[in-house]
C-alpha cells in the first residue's frame, strides 16, 4: 500500500461538475493498494496517517498529529501510485490491486481513519479534479513495504 500524504490548509474533490468532498486544514491522502495489500496493513497504514507528527506545535515545530490538531481527511483513490515506468514511455499498472480488492480496501480505510477524525472522500474509479493548498508545502510518502 503506498499512500501520498499532503498537509493542506484546504482541498477539494470534483466528479462531473459536483463537489464530492471538501475539507478544510488537514490531509489529502492519495491511496494507492497492491494485490498483495490486507486490512491488517490498512489498520496499520490508518494509524500511521492519524498519528504522523507533521503538524506545527506552538513553537512552529512538526510535532502535532492529525488528531492533535483536530484536522480532516480527504482520500482519495489513485491506483497509479503503483506505475512502472522502467519501460517504454507509457507506463504500466499492473502491480495495481485489481478494482475490487483495491474498492474494499479503501472503504475500509476510510472506516479506519474515520474513527478518529473527518473523512470526506474522492469517487472510486472516477476522473477526479482534486483542488488543494498544500500549506509547508508538506508531502509524505508512505510505503507500507518500508515497515
Amino acid at each position: 500500500m503506498r499512500a501520498v500524504l499532503q498537509r493542506v490548509s484546504s482541498a477539494s474533490v470534483t466528479v462531473d461538475g459536483e463537489v464530492t468532498g471538501k475539507i478544510a486544514a488537514g490531509l489529502v491522502v492519495l491511496l494507492g493498494i497492491a494485490p498483495e495489500d490486507t486490512s491488517a496493513i490498512v489498520t496499520t497504514m490508518a494509524e500511521k496517517i492519524l498519528n504522523l507528527r507533521i503538524f506545527h506545535d506552538d513553537q512552529k515545530r512538526m510535532n502535532r498529529s492529525l488528531i492533535d490538531v483536530a484536522g480532516a481527511v480527504l482520500l482519495i483513490s489513485q491506483f497509479t501510485l503503483y506505475a512502472d515506468t522502467r519501460r517504454g514511455r507509457r507506463p504500466g499498472f499492473n502491480a495495481a490491486a485489481p478494482p475490487d480488492l483495491a474498492r474494499s480496501l479503501y472503504h475500509h480505510m476510510g472506516a479506519e481513519l474515520s474513527r478518529q477524525v473527518p473523512v470526506e472522500w474522492g469517487v472510486f474509479g472516477a476522473e477526479m479534479a482534486v483542488d488543494l493548498v498544500n500549506h509547508g508545502p508538506v508531502t509524505i510518502i508512505l510505503d507500507s513495504d518500508d515497515r
